[in-house]
């Protein structure tokens, strides 16, 4: 039986094989050391190594060809062939030995090599083998690099890992391969062909097509998933900077046609504001973020794409091409008109939205360009923006742009610069307190009302109510109303400020006609305190003589706008006003369809039919034969609103059946071409001009006529039928106009015209009938001119 081993003194295997990390670690760094001074060891005897070839090479080389001619006593184991004297070696070896001393002796052939050379070491070769054998440059092994890894555990103990690390290629290497590459690409470029213009062409479709199905994609997954889809749209608004001069210019304006329908549909119905610092720092939900992140990348990607088709406008403007664009002055041009459209549909789709006001800055000043296709553009689209804001707050912004313009360019604009601002919709200014008596206000019930009538139950459920009330007001129109009077009195303040500019400063300039006409539209809104003096201004401009025939019509209309509106309880008499416009009623273009007639038909409503309380009998007898005189010269649809006047006020006045008479009723005699229509003794003529209108070829024409010949009655067999006699003077014009220069209404084909024309039929028939026989009888006489001639001579 064997002895039982004591478990104390026997050691066990598992303590054997433990090593503590602390020896470990030593054994490690030791290894380490011992790599690390080798290394050390090896880079300074390579260092000496240089360092001798540097001082052999410093040395003044002396050639062998100068060395005195020496025969030394050399033992024979001493004997070595490099110091062998000249006459002792062969004709080859000299050779060689003076064509390299020549050339500066081989000790110093490379004084860039790391070989060194040892001239006093023996050896047993030939001079030209070791020449031959000897390498020009010393290949040295570069110093490899280890990477220590893990170390490995087994019985034998731990033994480290390592590696060697990557070679990086050199700069020779480098050089290689790139000239390599570019070797290449010369090769790829030397057998350059010339491609035909059908070549070209479908390399362009086909690259254009890959564009386009490019743009088609990442449009479409932008619309799909707007939210997650800020990176395609990044990359989108990037292919603006297209640079392949095959397709440069055509991918760029798909590129902005398509971002900005993109922008039209993706963009919220809400202005984005930027978040304040207690808002980016708070925690909020995932969908919130997600949200926030959505709208701060798509103001920007729309302030990016903003910059760049200002930016296209302006290198446009100015007429400068970068140096890095690829595409000529041509194609830019119609890249600017294609930004400028994409702007004026932002202008008009997106009004609400970020960067509106920058977008107006930019749009409203090309009005005023003299490229007429883009100037148009840009007045169609503010045309367009002042109809549909209700509010007013992007008309204010446009008006101010519109007026600093005129301002800063000394009033030498384009006429439609200020023709735009007809298009305002503004029809009431009124103050504040104006403003709250139109409003209908909710009546609440007082303390005491509600303590006498109601219970505690009802006070607190009616309290509770009112609460609910008020605040519902608050969002409702009263508010609304109040903000838009607000805007539009802002809005026409600017507005009077620029035409009273131009009246003051630049009444000979090219905008004096817009100005009266603006005046004229807008005069019924202006402060009573402007009335004298601009009254007196048009006065002036009236009596100077230098207006145009429709100049003094707006100033006429703008002066008696005003005097119908706020200015009813002043006391001016226009008579100079009513004198001009009774003067140059005959300088009406009777040749021609225009605007005039409708000029002076609202002229004449606003100085006779709404002002008939201080107009004189004489003066609207005056203005009636002189209209029918007018009638007899102009087209049709002017002289239908001329006679639908004249009813109007032989309706309105008393007594105007004189003229229908024609028996003098008093004494003196009338004077046509007097100026003066109280003195002209118009009520001694008649109104003969009507039984001319009665045989005119328009059959309306002729219906008026014959009623206003009867008195104008109301009623009766003489009386207009309810399709005339309810329209307006105004819409009467209208449905009856000429501009298209077709009769109006269409002329009816009567029996009588039908007769007419078979009857020349037939006499045509029997013309050609009767020359066909001439033709006959002369073709069978066959004359003989030449023997008559002869027969005449003899």
């Amino acid at each position: 039986m064997k002895p039982r081993r004591n478990r104390k003194q026997a050691p066990s295997f598992r303590k054997l094989l433990k090593t503590s990390k602390l020896k470990l670690d030593n054994k490690l760094k030791n290894k380490q050391y011992k790599q690390e001074s080798t290394a050390k060891k090896y880079r300074k005897d390579q260092r000496k190594l240089r360092e001798a070839v540097r001082d052999i090479g410093s040395r003044t080389p002396v050639p062998l060809d100068r060395c005195k001619k020496k025969q030394p006593v050399i033992e024979e184991h001493d004997v070595e062939e490099d110091s062998l004297p000249l006459d002792m070696m062969d004709e080859d070896d000299l050779q060689l030995m003076r064509e390299m001393a020549q050339r500066a002796s081989f000790l110093t052939r490379d004084l860039s090599s790391s070989e060194p050379i040892h001239a006093t070491k023996r050896k047993q070769d030939n001079v030209v083998e070791k020449y031959e054998k000897m390498p020009r440059r010393m290949k040295m092994e570069p110093e490899k690099e280890l990477i220590h890894l893990l170390p490995i555990k087994d019985k034998r103990g731990i033994i480290p890992q390592s590696m060697e690390k990557p070679v990086i290629p050199t700069e020779e290497q480098d050089e290689e391969e790139e000239m390599e590459v570019q070797e290449t690409e010369d090769l790829r470029q030397e057998p350059r062909l010339i491609l035909t213009t059908e070549e070209l062409l479908l390399v362009r479709r086909t690259k254009l097509q890959e564009k386009k199905t490019q743009i088609a994609l990442l449009a479409s997954s932008i619309l799909a998933d707007p939210e997650n889809s800020v990176k395609k749209l990044k990359e989108l608004r990037a292919m603006l900077m297209e640079q392949d001069p095959a397709v440069a210019v055509t991918v760029r304006k798909l590129v902005m046609i398509s971002l900005m329908e993109v922008f039209k549909d993706i963009t919220p119905s809400y202005k984005i504001r930027p978040l304040t610092e207690e808002e980016k720092t708070s925690r909020v939900k995932k969908e919130t973020q997600k949200l926030r992140e959505f709208e701060e990348g798509l103001v920007s990607q729309y302030k990016f794409y903003l910059e760049n088709l200002e930016q296209t406008v302006k290198d446009w403007k100015q007429m400068k091409i970068k140096k890095s664009e690829v595409v000529s002055l041509k194609a830019y041009k119609g890249l600017a008109e294609i930004a400028v459209k994409c702007l004026c549909e932002l202008l008009v789709s997106l009004a609400h939205f970020n960067f509106h006001n920058n977008i107006i800055v930019l749009v409203v000043p090309l009005i005023n360009d003299q490229y007429k296709q883009i100037a148009d553009t840009c007045f169609e689209a503010v045309k367009r923006l002042f109809r549909q804001d209700k509010v007013g707050q992007a008309s204010l912004a446009a008006v101010k742009v519109i007026s600093g313009l005129v301002k800063s360019r000394n009033y030498d604009v384009r006429p439609e610069v200020m023709n735009i601002l007809l298009h305002l919709r503004i029809k009431e200014v009124e103050v504040k307190k104006d403003a709250e008596d139109i409003t209908a206000k909710k009546k609440f019930m007082s303390y005491k009302e509600k303590r006498k009538n109601l219970s505690r139950m009802q006070r607190k459920w009616k309290k509770a109510e009112e609460k609910l009330d008020r605040e519902l007001m608050e969002v409702e129109a009263s508010e609304n109303k109040e903000k838009k009077i607000k805007l539009h009195t802002e809005t026409l303040n600017i507005v009077f400020l620029t035409y009273f500019r131009i009246l003051k400063r630049a009444q000979k300039s090219v905008l004096l006609p817009a100005v009266l006409e603006g005046l004229a539209k807008f005069a019924h809104l202006i402060n009573v305190d402007f009335f004298d003096d601009l009254l007196v201004v048009l006065h002036n401009l009236v009596d100077s003589g230098d207006l145009s025939y429709r100049e003094g019509l707006h100033c006429v209309q703008t002066a008696f706008n005003i005097l119908s509106g706020q200015g009813d309880v002043l006391n001016i008499d226009p008579l100079k006003f009513y004198t001009h416009l009774y003067k140059t009623l005959f300088g009406l273009n009777a040749g021609a369809t225009n605007d005039d007639t409708q000029i002076v038909l609202q002229c004449l409503d606003v100085m006779l039919t709404k002002r008939r309380k201080q107009v004189s009998q004489p003066r609207a007898l005056a203005f009636i034969k002189r209209l029918s005189t007018l009638a007899l010269h102009v087209l049709p649809d002017s002289c239908i609103g001329i006679l639908s006047t004249n009813r109007v006020l032989m309706q309105t006045f008393s007594k105007t059946d004189i003229l229908l008479d024609s028996d003098s009723q008093g004494s003196g005699l009338y004077l046509p071409e007097l100026d003066e229509p109280e003195y002209c003794n118009v009520q001694n003529t008649a109104l003969w001009e009507l039984h001319s209108l009665q045989r005119h070829y328009h059959p309306v024409v002729r219906i008026f006529a014959a009623h206003l010949c009867a008195g104008a009655p109301s009623e009766g067999s003489a009386a207009l039928r309810a399709k005339l006699s309810r329209r307006s003077t105004l819409e009467l014009f209208g449905d009856y106009t000429m501009n298209g220069m077709t009769f109006n209404p269409p002329v009816a084909e009567s029996v009588l015209n039908r007769k007419a024309k078979v009857r020349m039929h037939e006499l045509n028939d029997d013309l050609q009938e009767l020359i066909q026989t001439h033709l006959k009888k002369v073709s069978s006489e066959q004359l003989d001119f030449a023997s008559h001639i002869k027969a005449q001579s003899t």
